[in-house]
C-alpha cells in the first residue's frame, strides 16, 4: 500500500524489473541555474572569441552601424507631401478642396472597395469633368504612397509647377504694349500669402510674380487654392538670387520700389505708378532683407493710424497694387 513501504524510495517498474528511487537526493539536479549569461561571457561562443581578439597596432575599431529608419509623414498631417517630384494631396476633404479649386492634377488614386460618401462622389465627378485619370488601387499601395499620412482611401497627385523665367515677364509686357509691373517677394514663406498675392497681382494688371528659390513659398496646392484660378493666368517666375533679379529689372528700365514700414516715402506721395515698376514685398515679420532693401531705388510705406500695427504681406501688396492701378488709369 502506498505510504506504508519501508523501502528508501518508491519502486519504479520497467522491463528490467523493479528499481528503487533516490529518495529525493537528486533534487539539486532539477534546480534552475539562473539567467543565461550574455554571449560575450560564454567562452565557447563566437562572440566571446571575437571580443578576446585584440586589434592590431594602429588599427581603428570599427563602430557599430546604427539602425536608420526612413522618416515617415506624421499621421493625420492632412495630406500634403512630396514623392518623385509630385505633390500628393491626401484625405477626403483636402482632395475635394483641391479639385474644387481646379488645381492641375496628374492622377486621382482611390482605394478598392472604398466606403463611398458625398465627398468621394463629388471628387470623382470633378475629376471626370476635368479629365483627370482615375485609378483604383489596393489600400496598401496608398499606404506606401502617403508614407504614413491618413489618406482615407483617396490621394490626388499634382505635378510640379512649371515656373517661368524673369525674361518671360518682360516679353509678356512687351506683347501687351503696357509698362511692365512685376511683384517680387522677399522672405514670404506662407504659400497662402503667395496665392493671395498672385490673385491681387492678376486683378490689378501685373505681368507676373517673382519668388526666390530658397527661403520662400513655392507653388503648392495651398497656393493654387488661395489664388482661386489666378495662378493659371498669371506666370510665376523663380530666380536663384533676388538681388540679381532686381538689378536685371533695373537694366530693363524698371524702377524698383520696396515696401517697408520704415519707408522713405509715404505711399500717398508716390507719383510714379505709371512707370515700369517692380514692387518688392517683404515678409510680415522681418520686412525686407538688408541687401534687398539697399538694392531698391525707393522704399515706400503705407500710412496707418497706429504705428504699432502691421499688415499681412498679401494685404499690403493689394493696397500698393491698387494705388499703382489708379495711377495707370
Amino acid at each position: 500500500m502506498a505510504g506504508n513501504s519501508t523501502r528508501r524510495g518508491a519502486v519504479a517498474k520497467s522491463k528490467k524489473g523493479p528499481s528503487v528511487g533516490t529518495g529525493g537526493k537528486n533534487r539539486r539536479g532539477l534546480a534552475g541555474r539562473g539567467p543565461t549569461p550574455k554571449a560575450e561571457e560564454r567562452t565557447y561562443h563566437p562572440a566571446a572569441k571575437r571580443k578576446s581578439v585584440k586589434p592590431a597596432a594602429g588599427a581603428k575599431e570599427r563602430p557599430a552601424k546604427p539602425s536608420v529608419r526612413a522618416p515617415r509623414a506624421p499621421a493625420g498631417s492632412g495630406g500634403r507631401m512630396k514623392r518623385d517630384g509630385n505633390e500628393l494631396v491626401a484625405g477626403r476633404n483636402s482632395v475635394l478642396e483641391a479639385l474644387r479649386a481646379k488645381i492641375p492634377a496628374k492622377e486621382l488614386l482611390m482605394a478598392t472597395r472604398i466606403d463611398v460618401d458625398d465627398r468621394i462622389r463629388e471628387s470623382l465627378n470633378l475629376a471626370i469633368e476635368a479629365k483627370i485619370p482615375v485609378r483604383e488601387v489596393p489600400r496598401g499601395d496608398l499606404d506606401r504612397q502617403s508614407e504614413g499620412a491618413v489618406h482615407q482611401g483617396i490621394i490626388l497627385t499634382i505635378p510640379p509647377y512649371e515656373y517661368a523665367d524673369l525674361e518671360d515677364l518682360f516679353e509678356l509686357a512687351e506683347d501687351e504694349g503696357a509698362p511692365i509691373l512685376i511683384v517680387a517677394l522677399d522672405g514670404v514663406t506662407d504659400p497662402r500669402n503667395l496665392g493671395a498675392i498672385i490673385r491681387s497681382a492678376a486683378a490689378f494688371g501685373a505681368h507676373g510674380v517673382v519668388v526666390p528659390e530658397r527661403r520662400a513659398a513655392n507653388m503648392t496646392a495651398s497656393a493654387w487654392k488661395t489664388a482661386a484660378g489666378a495662378a493659371s493666368r498669371l506666370p510665376v517666375a523663380r530666380v536663384t538670387n533676388l538681388v540679381r533679379a532686381i538689378e536685371k529689372a533695373k537694366e530693363m528700365g524698371c524702377m524698383v520700389i520696396g515696401l517697408d514700414a520704415d519707408g522713405d516715402l509715404n505711399l500717398s506721395d508716390f507719383k510714379d505708378g505709371a512707370d515700369p515698376l517692380m514692387l518688392v514685398i517683404g515678409s510680415e515679420g522681418k520686412g525686407l532683407s538688408r541687401l534687398v532693401g539697399e538694392t531698391c531705388d525707393l522704399i515706400v510705406s503705407i500710412p496707418m493710424h497706429s504705428s504699432t500695427e502691421s499688415l499681412n504681406a498679401s494685404v499690403a501688396a493689394s493696397i500698393v497694387l491698387h494705388a499703382v492701378a489708379n495711377a495707370r488709369q
